[in-house]
């Protein structure tokens, strides 16, 4: 396919080992912070391919898997109110609450719809004036734009009927989180290249400088992922610490502008509890005071409901990057795709449907290519 086939060309590949290979001489833990990056290293096998002295850390980045259960909780007891039209991008329907997910409330009678966009789900409370329509609005930055959007523009037509339930999260904050815990072994970090397509890279200077860790931006395709790993081993092995942005062809410094202008508009920054990780301080975004109206936790009372994480499941540790998947005792046996104990598990960027989707059973300790 054009504009793809070139940055999966295995000859450019091989190169891009070779380089690799040639400048690796001490161990190296690099975290990339992106479930889209999780996937496409594990669908290509490349971090099998790497130097046996380069471990492959798979971090916090699926928006899905980080939505924390207290707020898959909520979302079903919203779904399931009768005047409810709750909209959500596919994804979220089968992440498990406490007892139940979007799926089964969908099954008992609420009136649950898949949407592609969250302005649809605007469109949907024009055309409903009697009901209440709920987006569920999670994510990055990535997606944050076009949740604020949908917010605004309900704003702007007098929508009373309109609400989101917000649970979005920042990529900095949780890089700071993951660098003071007293357990991380991480030395640098693969920077999600769609998240600073809208942030740009300036939020990451500060972390570089504070913690003496490499930061690359990077992309998706085997090639970009690869060009990563080489600038910023490049780095570890020089004893340098800088940001480097490996994706320029869709990443500038400043981001895009306009839409930072709609987020500061719409959203402001708040503390925001991570499934499996818990509270970071100042790590998301909830609705800002004039928006305050199209709160749905707030229009739904649904500010007091907490739960428990599940004990069987291990998806903190691994979202930490202190497993892998295949080393949780529950992996494939009692936690599979159809019996998830955890969003990793079916999450399109989770880190153990990555893992479970292409065989991964077996932990591996590194091969030649």
């Amino acid at each position: 396919m054009k504009y793809l086939d070139e940055f999966r060309n295995p000859e450019l590949a091989r190169r891009l080992f070779d380089e690799i290979y040639a400048i690796t001489t001490r161990p190296w833990a690099i975290m990339e912070v992106c479930g889209g990056q999780t996937h496409s290293i594990i669908r290509n096998g490349i971090d099998q391919l790497l130097p046996p002295q380069i471990e492959l850390i798979h971090g916090p980045g699926c928006p899905v898997c980080v939505t924390p259960l207290e707020l898959i909780d909520k979302a079903l007891a919203i779904a399931a109110r009768p005047e409810v039209i709750f909209c959500s991008f596919g994804d979220m329907l089968r992440v498990p609450g406490s007892g139940k997910d979007l799926f089964r409330v969908k099954s008992e009678g609420g009136d649950v719809r898949i949407v592609y966009s969250p302005l649809d789900a605007v469109r949907l409370a024009q055309a409903n004036p009697t009901r209440e329509v709920v987006f569920f609005g999670i994510g990055f930055e990535t997606t944050a734009p076009a949740n604020a959007m949908a917010v605004y523009q309900a704003r702007q037509l007098g929508l009373r009927n309109f609400s989101m339930l917000v649970s979005h999260v920042l990529v900095p904050p949780a890089i700071a989180a993951i660098m003071e815990s007293p357990d991380n072994r991480v030395q640098a970090f693969l920077a999600a290249g769609h998240v600073c397509s809208v942030m740009g890279t300036w939020e990451y200077e500060p972390l570089v400088a504070r913690y003496h860790a490499p930061i690359v931006v990077t992309g998706f395709e085997p090639l970009d992922v690869l060009e990563g790993i080489r600038r910023t081993v490049l780095q570890l092995e020089r004893g340098e610490a800088r940001l480097d942005n490996a994706y320029a062809r869709a990443v500038r410094p400043e981001g895009n502008v306009p839409a930072q202008r709609m987020l500061a508009d719409v959203f402001e920054v708040t503390d925001r509890s991570w499934r499996g990780i818990g509270v970071i301080p100042q790590s998301g975004w909830r609705l800002s005071a004039r928006y305050r109206d199209f709160d749905a936790e707030v229009r739904f009372a649904v500010q007091d409901i907490h739960t428990q994480e599940s004990a069987l499941c291990h998806s903190g540790e691994v979202l930490r990057g202190l497993l892998k998947p295949n080393q949780c005792p529950a992996f494939g046996k009692e936690c599979t795709p159809r019996t998830p104990l955890g969003a990793t598990m079916v999450s399109s960027e989770g880190a153990c449907a990555a893992y479970y989707q292409y065989g991964r059973f077996v932990q591996l300790t590194g091969s030649e290519p």
